[in-house]
């Protein structure tokens, strides 16, 4: 079950008010919220209009600015040349499929090299002689067991 969204407000002086803990937050602490898998809602305080994709755009790009980079410059001039109409749908409904996939890939393989590492599986050459039958990497690839073998084996 999804956990309603925390709700803030946003001012016309660009304050960030959350209604939860009755405080004012900045860009960063709600950044932390959605770090630490928090979803929110922000709504503009006097239009009553849902403002959440501008504040995470805003939050995305401080910290882009921060790293000097958000995007490849190819891509920038794509969303600059075709405009959001043609990529709006690209990004609902195809980035945010893809960026979970692949948060998902990564968290399994970090998982998979997490177990080896505690169980101290030796990956070094006379390591794998003492285990012919095993490849730790053959899932990955899906090829047999004699895939990533050293060809003098």
């Amino acid at each position: 079950m999804m956990e309603e969204p925390r709700i803030y407000k946003k001012y016309a002086n660009r304050r960030i008010y959350d209604t939860h803990a009755s405080a004012y937050v900045t860009l960063e602490e709600l950044a932390d919220v959605v770090r630490q898998g928090g979803e929110v809602k922000i709504i503009d305080a006097k239009t009553k209009e849902d403002v959440t994709a501008f504040i995470l755009t805003q939050i995305v790009l401080e910290q882009a600015k921060r790293k000097n980079a958000l995007l490849p410059s190819p891509v920038l001039h794509l969303i600059i040349q075709y405009g959001d109409n043609v990529l709006l749908e690209f990004f609902e409904t195809y980035l945010q499929q893809i960026a979970r996939n692949y948060i998902q890939y990564k968290k399994s393989v970090d998982d998979q090299f997490k177990r080896w590492l505690d169980l101290g599986m030796d990956l070094s050459p006379g390591g794998r002689r003492s285990m012919p039958d095993a490849n730790p990497f053959a899932a990955f690839w899906g090829r047999g067991t004699d895939a990533g073998k050293p060809e003098d084996e």
